[in-house]
């Protein structure tokens, strides 16, 4: 136990509502927690028998706790919240959600695009959603494209044709960009996309069967076969989509914990029409119920994003005594009021036991996969002969195209698996082209120059894609910057370059081994190493893309984002632009003669 002095703590302190944070004896934030009776919550914590052995290594480390009096329960839920969104402390329960809900965007125009979009609504034009995943966003511009053809192409590539693209040929749009459709015809299916987006789909489906009776009567069978396919999509989606009544905001939440984990599955409901589901794995570092992870679940997700999209309702799998103070306080922050439902019968009861298997099906696959990768750990562990398996492996990566803009890599694993927040990327400036020995010596040296000076995290194991040299080159910067001893594993793709007969080095080129094609030791190798070659790749590619189109402009003087990018759009992309003469260049609007003298020579510099 630690040296904290409970039973003086708990004499002062109150029986009021309020929250109470537990700090280590580096006055480090453990613990953030509420309670209707602060006394008798803290109290529970400092009992001599019956805690969980995950409570109990929490309470052998607190050093010190501070409480703050609330008026009621429901502020203390939104202060906890706050505490909770603001800190991240250890042993809460926290929901890894830190990434913007997508929406689909209906931009301004004559002819508007539809797209997926994530951030700020800064750009004129209508927003639907929020979503629960890009996916689920896809699906839904995937059936608008076969039903209505709104163009979804980006803005830049719509100016610049002069011909239909694919798209057109394939049925999925009406080309106005070389104005083979009119204004009018295009807003009516804008509207159509509209009605659908907004979950008007029976309206919509009634208006476009009078349409098509018209049509037929009109004798344009033609139009009326292209409107009775209209109907036909919207009705398969309403037969895969539709709830009891056909019409409700509904999320349905269910929760399931193991001792491995904790899984919570959202199905979103919008207007009638499910949106998409989503899982989410909540960090649950001490002993927890089901309701326990549901209620914080509940509570960080609704609470804690001011512009978060609530239902009318909430359907869940278990009860929580605390639900009644999650309503109040949704009501004091949002305004918005919504019931919480458990017993639900019919369509609404399939949906609840749909979630829940969803949640199970997808936390035993978290686990097993865990497991699964715990299993490679070990195997490695033994290949290399340590004592214990390794928590931390870094491997590194160089890619180019031909010398040009070279990009290293690292990527981290753990245990769990990729740590995508450790991941890095390094822009190698200032080496011969195609040197991948100095453009790994760069990048480790950027990468243990911190690490020798006390900051970061050292790996166990170092990963080194290549061979012989790139192993040496690997040494020789952990000697310069005196980097305590690392296991260093260079991974060399052997003559046949074939997965499963890879040439491993260890520590140096002396310690040459292999494995066997079905060591798990080798596929957890692979797995890193692939991880690192594609990391490196995507980093390349983005980095010359780039630079192909914005690089040979940004070092001419006097042309800045708005000259290049109008500079850009007069003569229709860079490739074009390379392709004029000096006087054209000269002829484009705020362009001088010297101006254009000094991008041409730009241009056509190699």
């Amino acid at each position: 136990m630690s040296n904290f002095d409970s039973a003086a703590f708990l004499a002062s302190c109150s029986g009021r509502p309020g929250v109470y944070r537990m700090f280590d004896a580096q006055a480090k934030l453990l613990y953030v927690g509420k309670a209707k009776n602060l006394k008798k919550r803290l109290a529970s914590y400092f009992r001599k028998t019956g805690l969980a052995p995950k409570t109990a290594a929490l309470v052998a480390k607190i050093a010190q706790v501070e409480t703050t009096i609330t008026a009621n329960e429901t502020e203390a839920l939104l202060l906890e919240q706050t505490l909770i969104k603001q800190w991240r402390p250890p042993y809460n329960i926290l929901l890894r959600d830190d990434k913007s809900y997508p929406y689909v965007f209906l931009s301004s125009g004559d002819f508007p695009r539809l797209s997926i979009h994530r951030g700020s609504k800064k750009e004129p034009g209508r927003y639907f959603g929020p979503y629960p995943s890009a996916g689920a966003i896809r699906e839904s511009l995937g059936l608008l494209q076969k039903a209505f053809f709104v163009r979804q192409c980006e803005d830049s590539f719509y100016r610049n044709r002069t011909r239909p693209c694919l798209q057109y040929q394939i049925k999925r749009c009406k080309a106005p960009c070389v104005a083979l459709v009119d204004r009018e015809e295009y807003a009516e299916d804008v509207r159509h996309s509209v009605m659908f987006l907004e979950g008007r789909s029976n309206a919509l489906a009634e208006e476009l069967s009078r349409s098509m009776e018209e049509a037929a009567l009109s004798l344009n069978f033609e139009r009326a076969a292209e409107i009775r396919d209209q109907i036909a999509l919207l009705r398969r989606v309403q037969d895969q989509q539709s709830m009891e009544g056909g019409t409700g905001n509904v999320d349905v939440v269910s929760a399931t914990v193991s001792p491995g984990g904790a899984c919570v599955h959202l199905i979103t409901v919008r207007g009638g029409r499910v949106l998409g589901s989503k899982n989410f794995f909540p960090q649950v570092a001490i002993e927890e119920s089901t309701s326990e992870v549901l209620q914080a679940f509940l509570e960080q997700y609704y609470l804690g994003a001011a512009d978060r999209d609530l239902p009318s309702e909430l359907i869940v799998n278990v009860v929580h005594e605390d639900f009644a103070t999650l309503i109040s306080a949704i009501v004091e922050l949002r305004g918005v009021e919504l019931s919480i439902t458990h017993r639900v019968r019919g369509t609404r009861a399939r949906w609840q036991q749909l979630a829940l298997t969803n949640a199970e099906q997808a936390l035993a696959a978290r686990l097993a996969n865990r497991q699964h990768l715990a299993a490679r750990f070990q195997a490695l562990a033994e290949a290399l002969e340590l004592d214990e398996p390794p928590m931390r492996l870094e491997c590194f990566d160089i890619s180019h195209s031909s010398g040009e803009a070279t990009v290293a890599s690292c990527v981290v694993f753990g245990p769990e698996g990729p740590l995508k927040s450790d991941y890095r990327r390094y822009n190698i400036e200032g080496v011969t082209a195609g040197d991948d020995y100095a453009a790994m010596h760069q990048a480790l040296s950027r990468r243990f120059r911190k690490a020798a000076e006390g900051e970061g995290k050292l790996p166990d194991v170092l990963l080194v894609d290549g061979g012989k040299g790139q192993l040496n080159m690997a040494r020789e910067v952990l000697q310069e910057l005196a980097v305590p001893e690392l296991i260093l594993l260079g991974v060399a793709k052997g003559v046949t370059r074939k997965p499963g007969l890879e040439t491993l080095y260890l520590n140096d080129a002396e310690h040459e081994f292999t494995l066997p094609g079905d060591s798990p030791a080798l596929h957890l190798i692979q797995q890193v190493r692939d991880e690192a070659h594609r990391f490196a790749i995507t980093g390349h590619r983005a980095r010359r893309g780039k630079a192909r189109t914005t690089s040979t402009l940004e070092d001419v003087p006097g042309i800045g984002p708005k000259r290049r990018r109008e500079l850009l759009k007069h003569f229709g992309g860079l490739q074009e632009l390379s392709r004029a003469s000096l006087e054209e260049i000269a002829k484009a609007p705020g362009i001088s003669k010297k101006l254009a003298e000094s991008i041409y020579a730009a241009l056509h510099s190699e």
